[in-house]
């Protein structure tokens, strides 16, 4: 079983996929503590990846369609916003 702590702003750092059937522990700041599966946590992951790509004009697998001149730093994420309960949505 993985454990991770989520931070004072909400989020935890996860910058991969976790394999699917892996049991994944959060200990959320206010005291409580989750048990997801390493799926829904992935599903979590590509949501807040699509709201990046979406906020920063890339298209879906995460390319910037402006001219030459410009670029683009970063294509990725590495933390994830979670709640107490996202496992029931």
């Amino acid at each position: 079983m993985i454990t991770l702590q989520q931070d004072a702003e909400g989020f935890i750092r996860m910058n991969r996929h976790y394999p699917a059937s892996v049991r994944i522990r959060i200990n959320f700041q206010d005291g409580s503590t989750g048990e997801y599966s390493g799926q829904a946590l992935n599903n979590a992951y590509d949501a807040a990846l699509a709201e990046f790509r979406a906020k920063n004009n890339l298209d879906a697998r995460g390319y910037s369609r402006t001219t030459a001149g410009r670029s683009n730093s970063g294509n990725r994420i590495d933390f994830v916003p979670v709640h107490p309960g996202m496992g029931a949505e």
